[in-house]
């Protein structure tokens, strides 16, 4: 299994290098990269990765979709792939058959609550919604009388008022208002709004940590270039220390994150075992972010700070991934509210059984 999931993370990876290359991504002011990157990832059948073959889709494990979005956090990308694929997961949950094009998911926040109507409809608003100016369809999470339903919804039926995260990515509100979805099934038992959450948070988390991943390369690898008083600045003490903090707080990021994925991948994903991996993970990468990228703009000095530089490609998806399907201060106060529950007893078990 390990080489399956190798494979295709190579296979990611070589169409991330070849057409979505952050050089040549952050010169094309136009935007022009994206179609062809988004036509080769749809014939290797990556966004649709997570979707049975008998719905359309290339019925990969969980394993090898994480580790796409591994590699899609290295290169910063800016489409929506991992929406499109945490869409396909969601369908796919109440045997849904995904549809092709780009997908974006709703609620993407523990905050907003789209429920279905007496007549099928649904109403409601969802913030913060990654990509949906751009996506085809969404897949949505409602609640309705009697329980939760999962619906594929038309993004021209909904009202999309744009908007963008600290990356410039789309970070829209999606209003339903008595949209008629166009294929609507009960959610599996047990499965709620809580669920897409923790999935929404694994996949935020690697694509953190992945973006971590490529900042401490390319701070590394400034800090072997630029000569400060003749000498590089890799020489210095201080910049010394300061990336060694940069690549401490990269690997926590990676261990957390990896550790979450392997656990929902092991198909834990409805214990408390398996919400500890997530909220920590999305607490822990979101706090590597803040301070990954203040380091990486520190050992980069005035350049780091320029459009024309890529560090801000990577820095700026970092911080604002830590906001998408849940932020860092929600997961640690529900974090909190699971440990008391179990009471203090049960403290040390659940830790130490991870």
């Amino acid at each position: 299994m390990a080489e399956v999931e190798n494979i295709v993370a190579e296979t990611a990876e070589r169409i991330f290098a070849d057409l979505a290359d952050a050089q040549t991504v952050n010169r094309d002011k136009k935007g022009g990269w994206k179609t062809p990157l988004w036509r080769a990832l749809t014939e290797s059948g990556l966004p649709l990765a997570w979707v049975a073959e008998d719905c359309g889709g290339s019925g990969a494990s969980l394993a090898e979709g994480f580790s796409v979005l591994s590699a899609a956090g290295r290169f910063a990308l800016a489409v929506p792939l991992a929406e499109t694929m945490l869409a396909g997961w969601l369908l796919s949950q109440a045997k849904i058959a995904s549809p092709d094009g780009a997908m974006t998911v709703a609620p993407a926040g523990p905050r907003d609550r789209i429920t279905v109507g007496a007549d099928g409809t649904l109403s409601g608003r969802a913030r913060g919604v990654p990509f949906a100016g751009d996506a085809g369809h969404i897949a949505v999470l409602a609640q309705a009388s009697g329980g939760v339903s999962i619906a594929l919804v038309d993004g021209s039926a909904c009202r999309i008022e744009p908007g963008l995260n600290l990356g410039g990515d789309g970070s829209d509100t999606v209003t339903f208002s008595s949209v008629t979805p166009a294929a609507i099934k009960p959610a599996p038992q047990g499965f709620d709004q809580t669920s897409l959450l923790l999935m929404g948070a694994v996949a935020r988390s690697l694509q953190i940590a992945g973006a971590l991943e490529s900042m401490l390369d390319i701070s590394v690898r400034y800090s072997n270039e630029r000569v400060a008083f003749e000498k590089k600045i890799s020489k210095f003490q201080a910049v010394q220390h300061n990336l060694a903090r940069l690549a401490g707080e990269s690997a926590a990021a990676i261990a957390a994150a990896t550790s979450a994925a392997d656990t929902f991948a092991s198909g834990a994903a409805s214990d408390d075992a398996a919400f500890l991996e997530a909220a920590s993970a999305k607490i822990r990468c979101s706090e590597a972010a803040e301070k990954g990228a203040a380091i990486a703009h520190q050992v980069h000095g005035a350049i780091g700070f320029t459009i024309e530089h890529i560090l801000h490609r990577y820095s700026l998806r970092a911080l604002a991934w830590r906001d998408d399907f849940g932020s860092e201060s929600y997961w640690a106060v529900e974090l909190g509210k699971r440990v008391a529950a179990r009471g203090a007893d049960e403290l040390w078990p659940l830790v130490a059984s991870r």
